[in-house]
C-alpha cells in the first residue's frame, strides 16, 4: 500500500481508523475551505459527504432561524443539487428536537430523544418521515466574524451553525468510524466558516468606508503595484468620465496638462516606492489645472503600506483621492434634521452654507430675507451648540459620514 492510499487514523485514544485515504481525506478538507468560495457555499463538501456517509440528506444552517430573521440552511437531497432551503423556517425550528446540542460534540439522534418520543413528535411528522428520515448524526457550532475564532461575542455576531447527516430508519445505523469522521471535520468547518464570515465583515466596512467617501463628494481611486486601476469610488468613476483635467488611459490615471501629469505620475512612482518598502505612508498633494476654467482639482496620493504577507499581482498600492470643489455635498437635509433638531428651513439653510454659499447668496438661493436668513442661523447656532459659520460648516461636513 503507498503512503498516500493509507486509511487515515482518527483522533488518539479512539482506535477507529476512517477509511479514506490521505489523499481522499485530503480532498474533502480542501472542500470545506474552498466551500465559501462557491456559487452555493459548501455545495460540493455537502455532496461529498453525503456520499462518503451513504446519507439521503446531509444539511449545514449557517444562520438558525429566529423570530425576526430568516436563516441560511443549505440542503443537499440524495439524487438532487445542494440548495438552499426554505421550508425549515422559524416554525420548523422551533419544533426540531435535534438543535442546541452542546457545542462541538458530535452526538446522533437518539442520543437527544427516543425514538417513540421522536415518532410522536410534530416535526418527525411534518419534515422527518415525509422525506424517509430515520436517524441524525451532527454537531453545533459558534462562528464570528471576529478576529479570534475562539473569543466569540454572547452577541448577535455569532452565527449559530448545525451541521447534520440524515439516514433513512431502515438503513445502517451511523457507526463510530462515521462519528470520527464528523469530528476530524468539525474544527476545519468551524475554523473555515469563520474566516469566510470575517471576509463579509471586511467587505462590509470596504463598502462601508467607500459609501462615506462617496458621500463627502471625494473620489478615490485604488492602483495595483503597476500603478494601474484596481478599484474606483463612484464619485472618483464620474469625475474621470468627464475628462477635464483627470482622465484614465490604458488603466492608468493621466492629467491633460503635460507639467501636472509630470507632477501626478512622480508622486505616483514615489508612492509605489515606499508601499514596496514598508515605510511609514506619507500623503503628498497636488493641483491639477482643468481646460474647461473651472476650479482646479485637489489631488492627494498616498502609499498603501504592504504587509509581510503580501505576494502576488495586483496588490493595492496607491490611493489617489480627488476632490472637485465645484461638487455640492449632499448631506442629507433629514439626517441634519434628525441630528441637530432643526426645522426644514433651518436644515435647508445649513446645507446652502456646508455648500461654499455665503450667508447672503444662500437666502437669495433659497427665496428668503436675509433677516430672516440670520434668524434661522441663531437659531442653527444654538440647537448646534457652535458660535461661528465656519465652525457650523465643519460640524456638518464632519456628520456626513452618519448620513
Amino acid at each position: 500500500m503507498e503512503e498516500n492510499d493509507k486509511p487515515v487514523q482518527a483522533p488518539v485514544g479512539t482506535g477507529a481508523a476512517i477509511p479514506l485515504s490521505l489523499s481522499e481525506f485530503s480532498e474533502l478538507v480542501r472542500l470545506v475551505y474552498h466551500g465559501s468560495t462557491e456559487t452555493v457555499p459548501w455545495q460540493s463538501l455537502l455532496s461529498e459527504v453525503g456520499r462518503l456517509l451513504d446519507a439521503n440528506w446531509v444539511t449545514l444552517v449557517l444562520r438558525r432561524p429566529v423570530i425576526d430573521r430568516y436563516g441560511l440552511v443549505l440542503v443537499w437531497k440524495q439524487g438532487f443539487p445542494v440548495r438552499i432551503a426554505t421550508a425549515y423556517d422559524q416554525y420548523a425550528c422551533a419544533i426540531d428536537p435535534f438543535v442546541n446540542l452542546p457545542l462541538d460534540r458530535v452526538l446522533s439522534l437518539d442520543e437527544v430523544i427516543n425514538e417513540a418520543d421522536l415518532k410522536a413528535c410534530e416535526f418527525y411528522k411534518q419534515f422527518l418521515e415525509p422525506e424517509n428520515i430515520g436517524q441524525m448524526l451532527g454537531f453545533d457550532f459558534h462562528a464570528s466574524g471576529n478576529a479570534q475564532p475562539h473569543t466569540l461575542p454572547h452577541d448577535g455576531g455569532i452565527l449559530d451553525c448545525h451541521f447534520r447527516i440524515c439516514r433513512p430508519d431502515t438503513q445502517t445505523r451511523f457507526s463510530n468510524t462515521d462519528r470520527e469522521l464528523l469530528k476530524i471535520l468539525l474544527p476545519h468547518l468551524k475554523l473555515a466558516v469563520h474566516l469566510h464570515s470575517q471576509g463579509d465583515v471586511l467587505e462590509t466596512e470596504r463598502e462601508l468606508y467607500a459609501g462615506t467617501v462617496d458621500r463627502m463628494q471625494l473620489g478615490m481611486v485604488i492602483l495595483d503595484e503597476a500603478g494601474k486601476l484596481l478599484k474606483m469610488t463612484t464619485i472618483a468613476s464620474e469625475i474621470l468620465k468627464e475628462n477635464d483635467g483627470l482622465g484614465m488611459s490604458q488603466g492608468a490615471i493621466k492629467a491633460d496638462y503635460r507639467q501636472g501629469d509630470r507632477e501626478l505620475q512622480q508622486l505616483i512612482t514615489e508612492a509605489l516606492s515606499t508601499a514596496t518598502k514598508w515605510k511609514p505612508a506619507v500623503a503628498a498633494a497636488l493641483a491639477i489645472t482643468r481646460p474647461s476654467g473651472r476650479a482646479k482639482l485637489g489631488v492627494i496620493v498616498r502609499a498603501i503600506p504592504l504587509n509581510a504577507w503580501s505576494e502576488g499581482k495586483r496588490r493595492p498600492s496607491v490611493a489617489v483621492m480627488i476632490r472637485d470643489p465645484e461638487r455640492k455635498s449632499e448631506a442629507s437635509h433629514e439626517i441634519m434634521r434628525n441630528l441637530f433638531d432643526l426645522t426644514p428651513a433651518e436644515a435647508a439653510l445649513a446645507m446652502q452654507l456646508a455648500n461654499g454659499q455665503t450667508l447672503e447668496e444662500a437666502s437669495e438661493e433659497l427665496g428668503i430675507r436675509k433677516n430672516t436668513a440670520r434668524a434661522h442661523l441663531r437659531s442653527i447656532f444654538s440647537k448646534t451648540g457652535v458660535t461661528r459659520q465656519t465652525m457650523l460648516v465643519r460640524l456638518i461636513l464632519s456628520s456626513l459620514s452618519m448620513g
